[in-house]
């Protein structure tokens, strides 16, 4: 199946666990104490770190999904709460790194972005931001080739009838919606939210897949 074959990181051989992979190799190049380290992890769940080849001393994972607060494991702590406004007593607190997988392109259009990047940045020195590129020819939801340059209504279209992504299909109403939440990102657009970070292009094949703001 082609999402299998290519999205799925826990499956063997899939181009998804082969760029995870990589992507651990990098982080631990840069983080190698993160064993170490009180993590704060922006849109991520239990279950991921629960997969990951290292696993940070705690974790605080901080999602909207309330599936992933009844989600326990050990020295993780999962919290309900909007990753661009953070409540009072989870800002008080500073983490060694704070960590995001794919969450910035969902939270919707340029001013709660830059919320995100303020997250980021006020609650650690150190961060590790992913997101997938725009320019990179597959758009990685819908699995579908050059979807983010197409119109708008387009999109939709081929969101209501597409089966191979991460999306399911629905119908007109819930196709909208998909396709107004996910805002793929520029290199210059990331570097603008992270002035003072390196960004770090992942590759496939040589050609650009996702940016990485580190720092």
């Amino acid at each position: 199946m082609l999402k299998t074959w290519i999205a799925d990181p826990a499956k063997a051989g899939s181009l998804a666990h082969s760029a995870r992979a990589k992507r651990w190799t990098e982080l631990l190049r840069n983080f190698p104490d993160l064993a170490e380290m009180r993590v704060l992890d922006l849109g991520g769940t239990p279950r991921s770190w629960r997969l990951s080849p290292v696993r940070p001393v705690q974790v605080v994972t901080v999602n909207l999904d309330p599936d992933t607060v009844h989600d326990e494991e050990p020295g993780i702590t999962p919290v309900l709460v909007d990753a661009c406004r953070l409540p009072e007593e989870l800002r008080r607190e500073k983490f060694d790194l704070v960590y995001s997988n794919s969450l910035m392109e969902h939270v919707g259009g340029h001013y709660r972005r830059q919320e995100f990047a303020e997250t980021v940045h006020a609650q650690g020195d150190h961060h590790w931001v992913q997101t997938p590129y725009r320019y990179f020819p597959v758009e990685p939801h819908w699995l579908f080739p050059g979807l983010q340059w197409l119109p708008f209504r387009v999109r939709v279209a081929i969101s209501q009838r597409w089966p191979h992504g991460h999306v399911p299909c629905g119908d007109r109403t819930q196709a909208t919606r998909d396709v107004q939440e996910v805002e793929l990102l520029t290199a210059t657009e990331m570097h603008s939210y992270f002035p003072n970070s390196e960004i770090w292009f992942e590759r496939i094949a040589g050609i650009p897949k996702s940016l990485v703001a580190r720092k």
